[in-house]
């Protein structure tokens, strides 16, 4: 383990980093040039207007007013002062909720961290082990730690009754926050004015029919199986190339503009370009006429490709969004088997409409297992072989295994200035740079796995992340870290002798812990509110890139919280916090400072920055739940690893409940609040109808679905007539082109399709 000093030199760059990074936001976020970097929410709402329009050039770019400097810690308070159901209303239900995961981090760690202090340092301090050892080298950290305990010594069983004692703390507090934020989802969705989702479910693997199309096998099937309550319905096209070509003609018409605009500038003066790369070679040609002339060819070419989407069965996919009449019927839908054969006529809850992921759409479903299977493989060798950086990282907080590898280097490294930086502070912002670019690999990887909406592919993605940090960072740093010789040790040993090993390497990883959460939840927390990348982007777009509104709406983007990368990592400090809570209790009150930095940091961010692209309604939770009662059982288990290598057998098997127990709290949470989180309450679905009908008895449904699942690209287009069974039809008869298959001599095998013979489709009686 690392000594006080190390600790003490990461303690003070990151501190000074933080102070700098937040006393650099105080000033900058009042200076009327970056305003649209630090309030960008409030612009979107249209409740700000740039303080640069008003004042003379100066004040347009730095704030003049004496009076906010001295004011400028006002944003803390301010970040704090909106109550919560103001905050739903405000930002929604995903970001309010994700704030609280910071909020129990604190209602968790601060009471276990007054009574690990109050009971297991002094028991720890107090033992004397280290000291009366011969050529032992340890440091006044190890003396706090359970590492100062003799084996087989009785002071374990203070040890043991406080892992029960924070066991049942985490079950009381993870209890009742699920319960609230049950409440609160349900209390969201009473309250939720009217969208398109609730009445719309989202079809997938439409069986093949050799008499009618996509789009009136789907009618036919759902005005017969749910004829009271089926209203309408959108086939999903494969329109991800004709998307592409919007999306390059959008281009080409903000070059236009700005070309049309320096012209109206300056007319006498004739705007030219070169149409090589960038526009640094190739042939100069007049850049008005140029694009009218790229743009007009990429209209051919968009309507040329619509046509082929609307008229080319291959472009159909097997697929539909579904609307009902109520939200009653579109609940039973979404949430019952439609036929006896259960790998068709797939029913799921639609994703609102700017939820939609469109490009997975258009994978055939029968590819998805396939797709799967492939990143479920590559996963697991892009877990496995970062390994080796991560071992190299953690071989530099062990300079002993360094000075022996490499022995040339032993003259620098023991230098007084030098070892505490290096041990200190170097592996922590190594492992931190390495896991940059990861997140944004596990998201590719989640798109080609095929989810079809943003929240599920943040939610897999998270999943994704969560397992590589447990494995890489946690785990990887531990085994790893003593040395790479502990490694191949790990490797040999018996799958029942690992958790002795993890154990045993807990208690000398703690100093690297507290210095990577400087690094990550300090100062990374501290550069998150300062917005340095986005800030930096912003002027430089303004200088040199902005050419219309649009362009300057776009430099302004403030993103959203990208929750596949921060909950992960956030998942990752309760961890360490459950794990070294009687481990190294001196690592609690390094967690507690970064939920509380965090906390406000990030009310900050969502009331003042963050735009998000979807509401889900809090349906992340029972993710966050659930690990962090795998969290829970690893300490658990790795505790009990710990204490079988310390001769204490008999004390050990009273932590034996304890796992146990956390799976058993695990199903009660899951059975009593995650149906709320996949189901819709159909008494809830009636009620909203029976008020809707009430309040609004003239609403025409049809019309406020007409187009709310068109595909993007189709938006401006007429092109669609919804299929739907009109209201008003009193012939109970269902049309079809489907032949009568009464005379079959066998089993017809488009029969099962639909889980009805629907060779009496075309003869249903009255009901």
């Amino acid at each position: 383990m690392g000594s006080l000093t190390d600790i003490g030199v990461s303690a003070g760059i990151n501190i000074l980093s933080a102070l700098g990074f937040l006393l650099a936001f105080a000033v900058l976020r009042i200076q009327p040039i970056n305003d649209r970097v630090y309030f960008p929410k409030w612009y979107l709402k249209g409740t700000r207007s740039s303080p640069g329009n008003l004042g003379t050039v100066f004040s347009k770019f730095v704030n003049a007013d004496m009076s906010t400097y001295i004011r400028f810690l006002n944003w803390m308070p301010a970040a704090l002062r909106m109550p919560e159901p103001e905050l739903i209303e405000h930002a929604g239900l995903d970001s309010a909720v994700y704030v609280r995961i910071y909020l129990l981090g604190l209602k968790i760690f601060v009471p276990i961290a007054m009574l690990a202090f109050a009971v297991l340092v002094p028991v720890n301090w107090t033992s004397g082990t280290l000291e009366n050892e011969n050529g032992v080298n340890y440091d006044q950290i190890d003396k706090l730690s359970i590492s100062n305990l003799g084996k087989g010594s009785k002071r374990f069983w203070a040890h043991i009754a406080m892992c029960y004692v924070f066991t049942f703390w985490t079950f009381f507090v993870l209890f009742h926050e699920y319960k609230v934020v049950t409440t609160m989802r349900l209390r969201f969705l009473a309250n939720q004015n009217r969208r398109a989702d609730q009445y719309t479910v989202l079809v997938r693997n439409v069986p093949p029919d050799p008499d009618e199309s996509v789009s009136e096998h789907v009618e036919h099937f759902f005005a017969v199986n749910h004829r009271d309550h089926y209203l309408s319905h959108q086939i999903v096209y494969n329109a991800n190339h004709l998307s592409g070509l919007v999306e390059k003609k959008k281009g080409l018409q903000n070059w236009l503009i700005y070309y049309e605009n320096k012209h109206a500038k300056n007319p006498a003066k004739k705007q030219t370009m070169k149409t090589g790369l960038w526009g640094l070679w190739g042939q100069r040609v007049d850049a008005i006429e140029y694009y009218k002339k790229e743009i007009e060819e990429l209209c051919k070419q968009e309507d040329e490709e619509r046509q082929k989407v609307i008229t080319d069965p291959n472009s159909i996919m097997p697929a539909a969004f579904v609307s009902f009449k109520t939200r009653w019927g579109a609940a039973v839908c979404a949430q019952t088997q439609q036929t006896s054969n259960p790998t068709v006529w797939l029913t799921e809850w639609a994703p609102e409409p700017r939820d939609v992921y469109w490009a997975n759409l258009a994978i055939p479903y029968v590819e998805l297992s396939v797709r799967r299977l492939i990143i479920a493989v590559s996963f697991f060798f892009l877990t496995f072989f970062f390994m080796v950086p991560i071992a190299i990282v953690q071989s530099l907080a062990n300079l002993d295994d360094i000075e022996k590898v490499l022995p040339f280097l032993k003259p620098i490294i023991e230098r007084n200035s030098l070892r505490p930086v290096i041990q200190g502070f170097l592996p922590g912002i190594v492992l931190k740079i390495f896991l940059i670019l990861l997140p944004t690999i596990l998201m590719a990887m989640s798109k080609i796995e095929g989810h079809t909406s943003l929240s599920g592919l943040d939610r897999k993605t998270a999943m994704k992340y969560y397992i590589f940090l447990f494995v890489n960072v946690f785990l990887g740093s531990v085994i790893t870290g003593t040395a790479f010789q502990q490694l191949d040790k790990f490797i040999h040993q018996s799958a029942n002798k690992i958790p002795e090993v993890v154990g045993e390497s807990i208690p000398m990883k703690a100093t690297f812990f507290m210095t990577y959460i400087m690094v990550d939840g300090w100062a990374g927390i501290a550069a998150e509110v300062l917005r340095l990348k986005p800030l930096v982007m912003f002027h430089i777009k303004n200088a040199f890139l902005v050419r219309t509104e649009h362009d300057r709406a776009q430099a302004m983007d403030p993103g959203s919280l990208d929750f596949y990368n921060s909950e992960p990592r956030l998942q990752l400090y309760f961890l360490l916090g459950l794990v070294y809570a009687v481990v190294t209790p001196m690592l609690l009150p390094f967690i507690i400072v970064f939920f509380s930095l965090a906390y406000l940091v990030f009310r900050h961010q969502i009331i003042n920055v963050y735009n998000q692209q979807y509401e889900s309604g809090a349906q992340f939770w029972p993710d966050v739940h659930m690990r962090l009662i795998i969290a829970l059982m690893v300490s658990q288990i790795l505790l009990l690893g710990l204490l079988s290598t310390q001769e204490a057998e008999r004390s050990t098997v009273a932590l034996l409940p304890l796992p146990v127990l956390s799976i058993w709290f695990h199903y009660v949470c899951k059975g009593r609040f995650e149906p709320a989180f996949v189901k819709f309450p159909l008494q809830d679905a009636m009620v909203k109808d029976t008020l809707e009908r009430a309040h609004d008895p003239t609403l025409n449904l049809r019309d406020y679905l007409k187009g709310a699942y068109v595909h993007p690209v189709f938006q401006k287009n007429d092109i669609f007539e919804l299929v739907a069974i009109d209201e008003e039809e009193k012939n109970p008869l269902v049309v079809t082109k489907r032949q009568s298959r009464m005379t079959t001599p066998g089993g017809s095998k488009f029969n099962s399709s639909s889980g009805t013979n629907e060779g009496e489709f075309s003869r249903i009686p009255p009901p």
